[in-house]
């Protein structure tokens, strides 16, 4: 893999404690860190774009028991404003 060199500037105290902090818990260098992080935040696989809740959607039924909470609900007084 070919790589480039960068030099970034302006990195704030904050930042750089977080992720020197990332990088000496998890046994990585500092640069593995940084790329590793410009690389989730800006190249996103699809299979992480989309991992929502599709699998759930679809996978359920409408019962009886939720119409019965829903009138149940409707026929509660309303509290007067």
């Amino acid at each position: 893999m070919v790589s480039i060199q960068y030099t970034v500037r302006g990195i704030s105290p904050p930042l750089d404690a977080e992720l020197r902090r990332e990088a000496s818990s998890n046994g990585k260098t500092l640069n593995a860190v940084v790329v590793e992080t410009l690389e989730q935040a800006k190249l996103p696989t699809t299979a992480t774009a989309h991992a929502d809740l599709d699998w759930f959607v679809g996978s359920l039924s409408a019962d009886d028991g939720a119409s019965d909470a829903e009138a149940w609900l409707d026929s509660l007084p309303v509290a007067p404003e």
